[in-house]
This record gives structure tokens, sequence and C-alpha cells, in this order.
């Protein structure tokens, strides 16, 4: 499993949630975009899709390449998580990233 420090940190802020039913993140798209800039990822794509001229966006895609590895960052968006935002799904070099909690 991936661990991506900056996603624990808004983890642990409270400012992304994990979506257990639909195993994704529930948040702010540009704070996780943020969150894996920080970690190196620099943006190569980002596609917003939008249902109808002048709407609000009803998701996209945001990809990054860690320019040292040459791992790709993914996150997939769509609007509809409420007061949270949107529900957003992050892959790192191909596999789901879940964030699990440091231990001390």
């Amino acid at each position: 499993m991936n661990r991506v420090d900056r996603l624990c940190e808004l983890r642990d802020a409270g400012k992304i949630a994990w979506l257990e039913d639909v195993a994704a993140w529930a948040g702010q798209v540009d704070d996780i975009v943020r969150a894996l800039s920080a970690e190196g990822f620099l943006e190569c794509r980002n596609e917003i899709v939008r249902s109808r001229r002048g709407r609000q966006p009803a998701g996209g895609l945001w990809q990054g390449v860690n320019e040292r590895t040459g791992i790709v960052a993914s996150a997939v968006w769509i609007n509809g998580a409420g007061a949270r935002g949107s529900i957003v799904f992050v892959d790192v070099d191909g596999e789901p990233l879940t964030v699990e909690r440091k231990t001390a």
C-alpha cells in the first residue's frame, strides 16, 4: 500500500475522510491535488467535465508524475459528497491509495 504523508495530514486535520462504502476520499479536490503536488507529483494532465456549458464541474481528472521515480498519481473526482466536497478516487502507481493512521 502506498502512503502519502500529506494526505495523512489532511485526514488527521479532518479535511478529508475515507468513504468505506465507495472506497474513495471525500474532500476538496484542491486540497488533495496540493497534497499530491507537495509529495513531488508534477501536474501532467488536468481535465474538467461539465454536464452543460456554464455549469459547475460535474467531475474531473488530475494526473501528476514524479520525475525522479516515474511514478504517476491520479485523482479522479465527482461532485456529490455534500458538505464534505467531492468524492475523489486516488491512485498512486496504479494502486488505490488508502491512508493508514501513523502509529507512535
